[in-house]
């Protein structure tokens, strides 16, 4: 009987030393490798050296006047800013359709040493909030008022 329950503790106290040491690893080095950080333009800037070539997500304002789209190339280039600091950003591929200068924009991917945030994902921030049509307001009148695709 004394054996047995020595042999149980045993077990036990493998099973807590495991799960510690799944714990102590995911939170020390395992996790961090997989964490993306949101970052405005100034904080990305703040950081110096340490931005460089980091998986972040970057949330800012598309600057008036900045964007430049070739679209044969499907190359977007433009600035992004929080009213602060100012990023240039290159994304390769088609923008969403809501795209447009003075629009909020979070972008996922990592800032080059040459100074340019080279973006893998584009994404436009816009209103959660959801109107019908009022009593006898026509849906496609209201699609005009909506905002063209990119601009070239």
């Amino acid at each position: 009987m004394n054996r047995m329950m020595n042999r149980t503790r045993g077990i036990v106290v493998a099973a807590v030393a495991v799960v510690l040491g799944a714990f102590a690893y995911l939170l020390w080095g395992g996790i961090d490798g997989n964490i993306v950080y949101f970052l405005t333009p100034s904080e990305l800037m703040a950081k110096g050296t340490r931005g460089y070539d980091a998986p972040v997500r970057v949330g800012g304002m598309v600057q008036e006047g900045s964007v430049k789209w070739d679209k044969e190339r499907l190359e977007l280039r433009f600035n992004v800013t929080d009213g602060k600091a100012i990023i240039p950003v290159y994304s390769k591929g088609a923008p969403p359709q809501m795209f447009q200068a003075g629009i909020g924009v979070v972008l996922e991917g990592k800032y080059q040493r040459t100074g340019v945030f080279h973006s893998s994902t584009l994404m436009v921030k816009h209103s959660n909030e959801y109107k019908p049509p009022a009593h006898g307001e026509k849906p496609a009148e209201l699609y005009k008022t909506l905002p063209r695709g990119s601009q070239s």
